[in-house]
Order: structure tokens, then C-alpha cells, then sequence
């Protein structure tokens, strides 16, 4: 089968962690992957390991908050495949924990563009697409400070619950009228980069695995 018979399903943020996890479980289901994320070796690696596991990639290594690259990613895919499948928001800063009152602007500014915006613009961009698809999903990576506040997290929290919220009501905007399904998923406590900056004394082999998250993001999915 080629890549463009295949399912397409676009992961952001997969150089690392649960996104190049869930980028190589989509590809084992038989999807071709297309792999976002601002650090071009990564995902040169996970693309790597996908084709060495039978399947195939295609990387796209841009800063998801340009808008504007977005919209021209969004261009190239419509005009080779027509269609998306499946898209995998899982790209997120953390940003610095402390009090909301000491935050500088430009931080949370930041924070809110890399977390809220920048999935906004992509369901934007991609949304002809996933219409066009016959089984579409979009799959939003949350956190559960999005749900019970935690002191010091209150950015970050802040910036999940407006993900959530903007794709689940995404869904129910196109429920009726199309194929789409959109799933709010919230992995826990999972050995990642960004978990080990918030708890850095944590030991990793007591937290769920990237690839454990995963095969729950690609069993949403393919469900």
C-alpha cells in the first residue's frame, strides 16, 4: 500500500516523548505519519524508526505558532492527499511554575499562542481536510490541572482547559455534518521531558510510558 493510499494522520510535537510514541503506533495501525515539531533531528529519528519498522513518514519541521506555515502545510497536504485522518495536538509548552500574579506577560502571552492559538489555527487549516476524510479524528493532549487547579500551575492549566473546551466544542460544531470525532485525552502521570521538569525528583519507572500512552491515543482513534 502506498503512502497515499494509506490513512494520514499528522502528530504535533513528534521529535519526542508521547507525540514520536504515538507517531510510530499510528504508523504500525498502517497510517502514514506526518511528523511536526521545531527540532528537526528528532524527528528525523522518529521518522527513522518508523521506516524501519515497515512504514512511512513524512517530516515537517516548523514552529506550529506561525500561523502562516501552518495554512501553507495545510496547502501542501491538500494537494498530495486531499485529506487528514487523524490530528494528534499533542505539541505544549510548559512554561515556568509560579504564582499567576508573578507571571510575566510575554511568558503567559507565549505560553497561551503555543497551547491555544496554535491548535486553533491548525483545526482551522486543517479543518476542509478532515471533512474530506470518511473516518476523521482529532485527537486534543490535556492535562488534569485543566480540571482540579493546582497552585503555581495556573498558565498551564489555564491553557488546557481552553483546549479542551475549543475542541470539544470544535466537535459538536461538526458532529452533524460530517465524519469527524474529537477526543479530549488526558494521559496522567507519564515519564516525559516536560513531566520531568515539573517533578524532578520523581523517578520515571514509578510514571505510565510514552508508548503505554500512546497505544491509548492510537485506541481512541482506530476504535
Amino acid at each position: 500500500m502506498t503512502d497515499i493510499e494509506k490513512p494520514v494522520a499528522l502528530v504535533t510535537g513528534a521529535s519526542r516523548g508521547i507525540g514520536a510514541a504515538t507517531a510510530k503506533a499510528l504508523a504500525a495501525a498502517g497510517y502514514h505519519l506526518l511528523l511536526t515539531g521545531r527540532t528537526e533531528g528528532g524527528l528525523e529519528a522518529t521518522e527513522t524508526a518508523i521506516h524501519d519498522a515497515g512504514g512511512s513518514a513524512t517530516i515537517a519541521p516548523f514552529d506550529i505558532t506561525d500561523g502562516d506555515a501552518v495554512d501553507r502545510l495545510a496547502q501542501a497536504i491538500g494537494g498530495r492527499w486531499a485529506r487528514l485522518d487523524a490530528l494528534v495536538l499533542n505539541a505544549a509548552m510548559l512554561g515556568d511554575l509560579m504564582p499567576v500574579s508573578h507571571m510575566e506577560p510575554k511568558d503567559f502571552e507565549k505560553l497561551f499562542k503555543t497551547n491555544v492559538t496554535a491548535n486553533y489555527r491548525l483545526i482551522r487549516a486543517f479543518d476542509p481536510l478532515l471533512r474530506a476524510s470518511k473516518d476523521a479524528h482529532v485527537v486534543a493532549i490535556t492535562s488534569g490541572v485543566a480540571a482540579t487547579p493546582r497552585a503555581y500551575w495556573g498558565a498551564y492549566a489555564a491553557s488546557k482547559a481552553a483546549l479542551a473546551n475549543l475542541v470539544e466544542t470544535y466537535g459538536l460544531e461538526v458532529a452533524a455534518i460530517s465524519k469527524i470525532r474529537t477526543h479530549i485525552y488526558n494521559p496522567g502521570g507519564t515519564a516525559t521531558a516536560m513531566r520531568a521538569k515539573a517533578f524532578p525528583g520523581e523517578d520515571p519507572a514509578t510514571l505510565k510510558t510514552a508508548e503505554t500512552a500512546a497505544a491509548e491515543i492510537v485506541g481512541l482513534i482506530t476504535a
